[in-house]
């Protein structure tokens, strides 16, 4: 059993974008309540992306990994992670 970190690039009406990065347990269903937008905090956007996650053993260490990747230092680490998918524009 996994538990996922995962961030969501998410495209309101203006095509403006946005990152969401939460954690889960079921990474397919919790994206699904994404794209329903019945997710309060994604429900407003046109579009709603998996763009990145990664899987841990343990809830503690997915959580501690959400909360990483929400520091400036997370984000950047993203960015440089998923450098190419961010510069090719291709959404």
């Amino acid at each position: 059993m996994f538990y996922y970190t995962y961030v969501l690039e998410c495209i309101n009406n203006n095509s403006q974008k946005d990152y969401y990065v939460g954690y889960c347990k079921d990474l397919r269903k919790r994206i699904q309540t994404h794209q329903n937008k019945t997710v309060f905090a994604t429900k407003k956007y046109y579009e709603v992306k998996l763009i990145y996650y990664e899987a841990c053993i343990n809830k503690t260490d997915a959580r501690i990994r959400e909360l990483q990747l929400k520091t400036g230092f997370g984000r950047g680490y993203v960015k440089k992670r998923l450098r190419s998918y961010l510069q090719s524009g291709i959404s």
